[in-house]
């Protein structure tokens, strides 16, 4: 009988290819579409609010989807399951640059979110299944590589095909990136043995993850457009979500065949790696979120020019990923997460002391330090989760990880532009106090520009204002780097080795 730990397929260059290029194709689509909504919005002939439907969607549909994967991939396998996702992937986003209304758009932008789910934590799977385990540590570096520098391209990219095109092409282009992607690993994987189980499915559990998960991620969504709980509809959502996400862990720790295995969290390196993965991702999430904002709406900077000045990030993880992937089983990885923490921490605080004033260059050279906590973030900690998980375990733990992962950067899209525009409102009005007629530098100030006019109190009003969003920024800043230096200690309480001997996919050896 055929090994399946020493599987290797007939090309692994092109195996690891396809399934990156799939991979990549999934993740740039979390983004891409962002920056086209108001074109999308205005075409379709809807409002800005109903338009950000098309983000909503894809976000609850594939929130509930990352923690059923491990339970997809017992009933049809790693290959299939994969495959599949690919292909109805690919067969949505045409769907979706084929919409002729909203409804339609928003239906097939859900579905495309469902299908998204399995792919990462299977692409993961599958990438240390054909990698021998001397270099496991590679694939998962190049998978990092991925992870990151797609979000990047993705606005770049949306708004670019928008401005030169038609917003459908946003989605035309996974087409063919699909199809090559699945036809390739079909090809290079199929001859490799799976074993598949059919257990009864466990229909409450579903039923209160899909009720739990999906109203958390609308309430997470659409929490800051309706002001959070002034408004009656995000109090009923959120208590209906708690009291279901709570009987979902009572009833699934309880189940013979849970439909989501919350017992993985018994694992000490699975229960510290996925914490630190949530909230590291979290806070990289945030800094991705305010710094685009902050450019655009106080510097002037146009979505375009805010990408280039945020892209920086990426160019170090794409030159060092070969050399970590290669050295990195040398290291403790618990001493390259804190490395990676401390310069994402440093690399906050260094923002923190921006201002108004601060150029181009500079911004882009802190961009481009951070890139190396980048390059060393997601490779270790993802070797910590699954160090300790065998068999059918890894495709679980790595669904159930990735769904923190994505639930991290909910939270952290949310609560970002909560405080930042709380923060500018306390520091808005702490300025304004300032400017009275007791105040000589305030008065001598107007005069200067030609008296007391409601023209000029208007033009201070708007310096104020940017200046409020400026410490409102620094104040986050400080927050997100002490917040990853706190992650140092985190990381530090898992244990070692973080080496499996098992192969994902296959029972854990007994004996010696």
């Amino acid at each position: 009988m055929q090994d399946k730990s020493a599987f290797t397929p007939p090309s692994l260059l092109l195996a690891t290819i396809a399934l990156s290029l799939a991979t990549f194709m999934q993740v740039l689509d979390t983004t891409i579409a962002n920056v086209a909504l108001p074109t999308i919005a205005g075409n379709l002939g809807v409002s800005s609010d109903q338009g950000t439907w098309v983000i909503t969607s894809f976000a609850v549909c594939n929130a509930i989807a990352l923690p059923l994967t491990g339970w997809f991939t017992r009933r049809f396998g790693q290959l299939k399951l994969f495959v599949g996702s690919v292909a109805l992937f690919t067969l949505t986003s045409f769907l979706c640059g084929f919409a002729h209304s909203m409804t339609e758009l928003i239906i097939f932008r859900a579905l495309q979110g469902f299908f998204a789910g399995p792919m990462f934590p299977m692409c993961q799977t599958l990438l240390l299944v054909i990698f021998p385990t001397s270099k496991r540590s590679m694939a998962l570096a190049l998978l990092s590589m991925v992870t990151v520098v797609a979000p990047i391209v993705g606005p770049i990219t949306g708004g670019w095909i928008t401005d030169n095109y038609s917003w459908p092409w946003i989605f035309y282009i996974n087409v063919p990136i699909g199809i090559f992607a699945a036809i390739a690993v079909w090809s290079q994987l199929r001859a490799r043995e799976e074993t598949t189980t059919t257990a009864p499915i466990d229909y409450i559990g579903i039923a209160l993850l899909i009720l739990g998960v999906g109203l958390l991620q609308v309430v997470l969504d659409k929490g800051n457009d309706l002001d959070w709980f002034s408004a009656p509809e995000i109090i009923v959502m959120s208590v209906i979500s708690v009291i279901a996400l709570v009987s979902f862990v009572i009833w699934e720790l309880g189940e013979n065949h849970p439909i989501v295995n919350l017992r993985l969290f018994k694992d000490r390196n699975f229960a510290i790696g996925t914490a630190t993965l949530t909230l590291g991702y979290a806070a990289f999430f945030a800094i991705n979120i305010i710094l685009p904002q902050w450019l655009q709406t106080q510097m002037g900077y146009t979505a375009i020019w805010a990408g280039l000045a945020a892209a920086p990030m990426g160019f170090l993880p794409l030159l060092l990923t070969p050399f970590i992937g290669r050295y990195a089983h040398k290291v403790d990885l618990r001493f390259l997460a804190t490395l990676s923490f401390l310069t994402m921490g440093i690399s906050c605080l260094l923002r923190a002391q921006f201002n108004t004033s601060v150029d181009f260059r500079t911004i882009a050279e802190v961009q481009m330090f951070m890139g190396i906590g980048v390059a060393f973030f997601f490779m270790p900690i993802t070797t910590i989760v699954l160090s300790n998980l065998n068999g059918v375990e890894v495709a679980e733990g790595s669904g159930l990880a990735t769904f923190f992962r994505v639930l991290g950067g909910s939270f952290a899209s949310s609560l970002t532009t909560w405080i930042w525009s709380r923060r500018e409102v306390y520091h808005h009005a702490n300025l304004t106090d300032s400017v009275t007629a007791y105040n000589p530098a305030a008065m001598d100030y107007l005069h200067k520009m030609g008296g007391v006019t409601q023209q000029h109190l208007a033009a201070v009003d708007k310096t104020i204002e940017q200046q409020a969003y400026m410490m409102s920024t620094i104040d986050y800043f400080w927050l997100l780097g002490w917040g990853f230096m706190g992650l140092m200690v985190l990381i530090w309480f898992a244990r070692p080795p973080f080496v499996r001997s098992g192969a994902p996919g296959v029972p854990p050896a007994t004996g010696h």
